[in-house]
């Protein structure tokens, strides 16, 4: 049976991109939002929040979202919550990394947020 997806922590630090997603995840996909801005507050958050995925932007101001990524799977208890990265980061080789990470998927920016929450469901659907 396919459990639903139902929390996600947004991490990303542009103001107008968290509405953005929190408005697609939330408004549209009715899923429960946290958005933190940091890399350290993501770290701080994933065990208090306890997402089902992650929406990891790559270019953070403190830890980058690869850094982010690993102290993520750091957590014991969060070693396998899928990660998604929402990046600008576009070019093939960077993309091909991010995969090579164990990143559940990669989302370009920019994205259509009336599409966001079927593509996020849809990768979380893949991964059961």
């Amino acid at each position: 049976m396919l459990v639903p997806l139902s929390r996600i922590l947004i991490v990303e630090d542009d103001p107008d991109i968290q509405q953005l997603v929190a408005f697609a995840l939330h408004d549209l996909g009715g899923m429960t939002v946290e958005v933190v801005e940091t890399g350290q507050q993501a770290l701080a958050r994933v065990p208090v929040f306890a997402p089902d995925l992650v929406v990891l932007d790559w270019m953070l101001p403190d830890l980058d979202g690869i850094e982010t990524f690993a102290a993520i799977r750091g957590l014991a208890s969060y070693r396998m919550v899928p990660i998604v990265f929402l990046t600008a980061k576009a070019r093939r080789d960077d993309v091909a990394r991010l995969h090579a990470l164990g990143a559940a998927a990669v989302l370009l920016k920019p994205f259509d947020p009336l599409q966001l929450a079927g593509e996020v469901c849809a990768i979380w659907e893949g991964l059961r």
